[in-house]
């Protein structure tokens, strides 16, 4: 793979984790919409299994976020180390 082909790649990679990130994100918002109008329901079940789910989606968003960080960086040394700074963003 051509140095500018793979810069492409790692860009596209990078914009897909970011997205898992914001997605997971959004679940637990929704999560965290169940737990509060179970508040009234009083489900006791319910708020038990809302919240292991919770706590897995949690660290998963976690890695992915770190994850997304670390790669970000990978990118941006390959794009250094391959002198191709002058490349814009696909973003861009």
């Amino acid at each position: 793979m051509q140095p500018l082909e793979k810069l492409r790649m790692m860009e596209k990679i990078g914009r897909e984790l970011e997205d898992l990130a914001n997605s997971q994100t959004a679940v637990l918002k929704k999560i965290s919409q169940i737990e509060a109008d179970n508040i009234n329901l009083n489900n006791k079940g319910l708020e038990e299994k809302l919240m292991k789910i919770f706590e897995h989606i949690s660290e998963n968003q976690d890695l992915v976020t770190s994850l997304a960080g670390s790669f970000t960086v990978e990118t941006d040394e390959f794009r250094t180390a391959n002198k191709l700074d002058e490349v814009p963003d696909l973003e861009a």
